[in-house]
C-alpha cells in the first residue's frame, strides 16, 4: 500500500507523516508532495518518497498520485490568506487532487477538513449529520471552501472518500496555542474553544485512513474538554483582560463537537483528553 500525503510541511502534516511512517507495516510506503525539495528532506530521511510540485499544478498531481493506493489530503490555506487563495487551495486544488486520484485508480481518499464547516452552534455539540450553516464570527473563506471541497469530493463516483473534521489543533511546539489569544482576547470570559492535540489528530487520521467499510463517512476529531477564553489566557501565562468579564458569548455552542461517532465506530480515545493532561505530560 502506497499512501500519498499532501500539506506535509504545515503544522498538522509535519507531525502526522512521521507517525504514519512509524506505524507502517511491511509493504506499506509513504509518499509526500512538497513544493520545495529541501523541505522534503526530513521526510526522505524517515523513508518517505518525495515528489516536488505544487498542489495547484495538474502535472505535479499526476506524478504525485501515480501508483498510489490512498491519499490523505492535509493541505490547506488557513486564516490570514486572501479569500481567492483559500478557495484555490482548499476547494479547487482539493477537488482536482480527488479527480486525479480517481483517474489514477486510487482506492481511498481522506479529506482533512475543519469543524468550522458547521458554522453557527445548535445549542448542543454538533454531530456529523448536522448541515453547514454559514454564520458566526469565525465563518469565512476558509471553512466555506473546506465545506465545498467536502461536498464535491464525496460526490465523486468510484472512489472511497472519507472526511476528517479537525478541531483547533495544538501541542508539540505548535504556535497555535499562543496564537489563540488573537481571538480569545476579544471573547467573553466563558466563550469556549474545542481543541485537539496533534497526537490525537494523528491517531484519528490513522484510524480513518485504515478502517474498512467507511466510504462516505465523516468524523469529528477533538478532545473531551473545550477550554474558555479565561483558560486560554491562563495556559499562556498571560494576564486576563478585565473586559472579558463584561462581554456575553454570542454563540456558546459554536464549533463544540460530538466525538461519539469516531469513538463508537473507530475506537478513538484521546491520548490527551484535555489540554491540562497534555501540559502535565510535557506535551505542549
Amino acid at each position: 500500500m502506497l499512501t500519498l500525503v499532501t500539506g506535509t510541511t504545515g503544522q498538522v502534516g509535519r507531525r502526522f507523516v512521521p507517525r504514519l511512517i512509524a506505524q507502517s507495516r511491511a509493504g506499506e510506503r509513504v509518499r509526500v508532495l512538497v513544493r520545495d525539495e529541501a523541505r522534503g528532506e526530513p521526510f526522505a530521511e524517515l523513508g518517505a518518497e518525495v515528489v516536488v510540485g505544487d498542489l495547484r499544478d495538474s502535472e505535479a498531481l499526476g506524478k504525485a498520485v501515480a501508483g498510489v493506493d490512498a491519499v490523505v489530503n492535509v493541505a490547506a490555506s488557513f486564516r490570514g490568506v486572501p479569500d481567492e487563495e483559500a478557495r484555490a487551495v482548499n476547494r479547487d486544488a482539493a477537488v482536482e487532487l480527488g479527480r486525479a486520484a480517481l483517474a489514477s485508480g486510487v482506492q481511498r481518499f481522506v479529506q482533512v477538513s475543519t469543524g468550522l464547516v458547521y458554522g453557527v452552534g445548535r445549542g448542543r455539540p454538533v454531530t456529523e449529520e448536522d448541515e453547514s450553516r454559514p454564520g458566526g464570527a469565525m465563518w469565512g473563506a476558509y471553512p466555506e471552501s473546506k465545506a465545498a471541497a467536502e461536498r464535491e469530493l464525496l460526490a465523486l463516483d468510484g472512489m472511497d472518500v472519507r472526511v476528517a473534521r479537525l478541531p483547533f489543533v495544538y501541542g508539540e511546539g505548535d504556535p497555535h496555542l499562543a496564537q489563540s489569544l488573537m481571538w480569545a482576547g476579544n471573547w467573553a470570559a466563558t466563550q469556549r474553544l474545542h481543541m485537539g492535540h496533534h497526537a490525537d489528530v494523528a491517531q484519528g487520521l490513522l484510524r480513518i485512513l485504515h478502517a474498512p467499510g467507511i466510504a462516505g463517512r465523516i468524523y469529528n476529531i477533538a478532545d473531551d474538554a473545550p477550554v474558555t477564553a479565561v483558560e486560554l489566557h491562563q495556559l499562556n501565562g498571560v494576564e486576563i483582560p478585565e473586559e472579558l468579564y463584561t462581554r456575553t458569548d454570542p454563540d456558546p455552542w459554536l464549533v463544540i463537537v460530538s466525538t461519539d461517532r469516531i469513538r463508537r465506530e473507530l475506537g478513538y480515545r484521546p491520548l490527551y483528553p484535555s489540554v491540562y493532561a497534555a501540559r502535565a505530560a510535557g506535551a505542549l
